[in-house]
């Protein structure tokens, strides 16, 4: 596995059990009816099947799997996102996902025996003053929806400190348990390893003649290893491909707003709450503000288990694969910005 610099407990046993439990808890919502696994079901690839996603309300973007999601320096479709543990704690607090609040999360913990002493047992002892509901309401957050942010102010700085970094804790929890989150291996692993070793029986038995053509298309004329390359057919970079936009829902720039997004995040990598030292955050240093090749460029999902994984794009707008390929066939103008994609 790569490090997590910025996460202490990327590799912990005991952290990941923690946030294994978190990760299907609906109690972490606003409504006790919504969990990390709501959108990132494990029947499902760890995605859910849906054009956009429905938390307390419908989203705005579709739900990449997660799977190898650990070897990506950036999350989320336009990287506002920098780390696993950065992208975990966004859910509970936005409206239309979990609609909770970080006070929340923290009074679960505490309140939950069984949080409790898995918590302690990994960041040590939880405030016993968090009982004291006049000094820590039971819900309330920097967030805009609720009515929760007048409780915020409410606390003192130190108190709403003590709350925050047991949240950042939590995401750093969840995050230990979606590291585990791999692909499994698959026939083309075979035939690559068989392609290597020079045996060409078990390329002969491994795939079909139309998928090894196939395979020639993509990586030959077809030039899809441009966003798709590697182990896990991703760059996990951020590409403007000429997708139309979503009907019925507000224009998204993609990463031209989420570089912007993740230089101003609470939790990035760089922040107080990291655990890195900043010779450590090259990929953060590395983002360039009002970026204009970024407009309307997104980050190229995995390809592993992608037949699972429909519908396709940043707010499903594909339904099929084929219908996806006969997109890059026809590369039409962007929307926004300058597509890479060129007709052969």
């Amino acid at each position: 596995m790569p490090a997590s610099s910025s996460n202490a407990v990327a590799d912990n046993p005991q952290a990941a059990a923690l946030g294994h439990k978190l990760f299907f808890d609906t109690r972490l919502s606003a409504n006790n009816q919504v969990a990390c696994a709501t959108c990132h079901r494990p029947d499902l690839m760890f995605s859910d099947g849906f054009p956009v996603s429905f938390g307390t309300r419908a989203t705005k973007r579709n739900a990449q799997t997660l799977i190898g999601s650990a070897y990506s320096p950036w999350l989320l479709w336009d990287g506002h996102k920098d780390s696993l543990w950065a992208q975990a704690l966004e859910p509970i607090e936005h409206p239309d996902e979990q609609g909770s609040t970080r006070l929340h999360a923290a009074h679960l913990i505490h309140q939950d025996e069984t949080y409790r002493a898995l918590y302690q047992a990994v960041f040590g002892s939880l405030p016993a003053e968090l009982a004291d509901f006049s000094r820590f309401p039971d819900s309330g957050g920097p967030v805009e929806h609720g009515g929760y942010r007048a409780n915020w102010e409410s606390m003192t700085p130190a108190d709403q400190a003590t709350v925050t970094q047991i949240y950042v804790n939590l995401g750093k929890a969840i995050a230990a348990y979606e590291r585990l989150i791999l692909p499994g291996p698959s026939r083309f692993d075979t035939y690559v390893r068989a392609v290597l070793e020079g045996n060409v029986e078990m390329m002969e038995n491994t795939l079909l003649v139309d998928e090894v053509a196939g395979l020639r298309l993509f990586i030959g004329k077809g030039n899809c290893i441009r966003c798709h390359s590697g182990p896990l057919f991703t760059d996990n970079n951020f590409h403007n491909i000429g997708v139309s936009m979503a009907q019925n829902l507000p224009p998204d720039d993609g990463r031209a707003t989420g570089g912007q997004r993740v230089l101003a995040d609470e939790f990035n990598c760089l922040s107080h709450y990291s655990d890195a030292k900043e010779t450590e955050c090259t990929p953060l240093n590395s983002v360039k503000a009002g970026d204009s090749e970024a407009v309307y460029a997104f980050r190229p999902p995995t390809l592993r288990n992608v037949a699972e994984t429909a519908p396709y794009m940043h707010a499903g707008q594909i339904e099929t694969l084929r219908q996806a390929l006969e997109r890059y066939n026809q590369a039409p103008p962007a929307p926004m910005g300058q597509t890479e994609v060129q007709a052969t």
